[in-house]
């Protein structure tokens, strides 16, 4: 997209809604903010929050896609739990749809560890605009750098591809194909509609049934977002120890 700046990608997202935004955005006192967005500018914590329930999106996310820093409340638990994910994932999906929903009961059941402590984001994983920056910021609210990203798109697409491949899509070296695009969807619960309206690229078509399997593990990938490496544990083991007693 020629220009992605956050008021542009608010445009695109909020087809249909922009009135119910400015109602809204005056009721909470940043319509003037709102409209200097919409001109170029750049967004604070408060409109961004006011922003979120009205497109359907998380507020951490809606940070992610202005590119601003997340505050305190809304940071996830310690990054290096992400490691965890794409065993979770792995048994996860090898369940049937009820033990898939006991699962993510018992997640949702699991008290939050608590944001990270604020720490110094790794040069590799701070992203600029663009499309990939988008969605490796996204991945990034998940807990998943390049490395469990990789893992996790391979065990949910059965397709590998590199963690450099992730890192140069998210620094605007590698395109955002449509196809990487549809692989995107299993980690974030976003709409294939917002997909691509935010990164201006087409989405893939999935049959009814792949998009609800694709929503139930970014469903999951989300709850489990401020669980810690232990808990993830739990909730692996939770999955294994229903899949034996299913065979």
């Amino acid at each position: 997209m020629a220009d992605d700046s956050f008021g542009v990608l608010l445009e695109r997202l909020a087809l249909g809604k922009m009135g119910d935004l400015v109602a809204a955005a005056h009721q909470a006192g940043t319509r003037s903010e709102l409209e200097a967005v919409l001109r170029g500018g750049s967004p604070g914590s408060d409109l961004l929050r006011v922003l979120a329930p009205l497109l359907g999106w998380h507020a951490a996310d809606v940070f992610a896609l202005a590119d601003v820093s997340l505050p305190d409340d809304l940071r996830s638990a310690d990054r290096a739990r992400g490691s965890g994910i794409p065993a979770l994932v792995r048994s996860f999906i090898a369940l049937g749809l009820e033990q898939q929903a006991e699962v993510l009961h018992f997640v949702a059941s699991m008290p939050a560890e608590g944001p990270a402590a604020p720490v110094r984001t790794p040069p590799h994983m701070v992203y600029p605009s663009g499309p990939g920056g988008i969605l490796m910021r996204l991945a990034r609210n998940r807990g998943l750098g390049w490395s469990a990203t990789a893992q996790t798109l391979a065990v949910t697409t059965g397709r590998y591809w590199s963690a450099a491949t992730y890192g140069g899509m998210g620094h605007g070296r590698v395109s955002l194909s449509s196809e990487l695009l549809g692989d995107f969807s299993a980690l974030l619960d976003i709409s294939e509609e917002d997909l691509t309206a935010v990164t201006g690229t087409a989405f893939p078509v999935f049959t009814a049934e792949r998009k609800a399997d694709l929503r139930r593990v970014g469903d999951l990938i989300w709850q489990v977002r401020c669980l810690s490496a232990s808990q993830l544990g739990q909730a692996r083991a939770r999955a294994d120890a229903m899949a034996v007693k299913e065979r």
